[in-house]
């Protein structure tokens, strides 16, 4: 659809900030299975993986039957800590964001969408907590996709709004954010405030240190058809 341009978020680490969500149901999920628990770091490391890759990766010494079980006590945990402090205070915006979305939105020939390891109903939970569901066309969740780094998400949000690849761009912390941007032959924008060092992301056409430099990123690196 010639003069669209799609611009695709990443969540964890990119909107929100979840770490401190993660590392607790995380640590839940190896205390609960009697196994060491990881380094923070190691944690933060697999964000935006689904979860069913993301554990065996942090414990593969442990048998696959247990890690299903993992995954299980890790969403219980998450549940529990959203329900408790509710998912606006549990997984803040970083700074700016609201105040971008609704910049970005304004131009009608911007679509936005998110592509993320999180479950439909964790995003939907997510997005109702900041009442961001609007923004969002297209949405892109780990129960109906391979984990990234696989491109599905992206192809799938381009079938979905109609945009051409070259009219799309994909914003994101992490290594396999920049991975299934490269694998679906997307432009990726990297940000430094996530859970990926900025130096690991060297195929980055660029990297953001401020929510607010992002649009003029956009203008660049998401083309539009003439």
């Amino acid at each position: 659809m010639p003069g669209l341009r799609l611009v695709i978020f990443d969540v964890d680490g990119t909107l929100v900030d979840s770490q401190s969500d993660i590392v607790a149901a995380m640590t839940h999920a190896f205390v609960t299975a009697g196994a060491p628990v990881p380094e923070r770091a190691a944690i933060l490391g697999i964000v935006g993986l689904s979860l069913p890759q993301a554990i065996p990766r942090l414990a593969p010494q442990i048998d696959a039957p247990t890690h299903d079980r993992m995954v299980a006590w890790y969403k219980e945990a998450y549940m529990q800590l959203r329900a408790t402090t509710g998912a606006a205070q549990s997984s803040p915006l970083y700074p700016h964001v609201r105040d971008v979305l609704e910049l970005l939105n304004a131009h009608p020939e911007t679509l936005l969408g998110v592509a993320t390891g999180k479950s439909r109903r964790g995003l939907d939970k997510l997005l109702d907590g900041h009442d961001l569901r609007q923004c969002f066309v297209t949405q892109q969740v780990s129960d109906h996709h391979p984990s990234k780094p696989h491109p599905s998400m992206i192809l799938t949000a381009l079938a979905e709004t109609g945009v051409a690849q070259q009219d799309a761009v994909m914003i994101g912390d992490t290594t396999f954010d920049m991975d299934m941007a490269q694998a679906a032959g997307v432009p990726f924008i990297g940000v430094d405030w996530g859970y990926h060092p900025a130096t690991s992301l060297t195929g980055a056409a660029a990297i953001a240190s401020d929510f607010r430099d992002l649009p003029g990123l956009i203008d660049t690196y998401g083309r539009r058809s003439a």
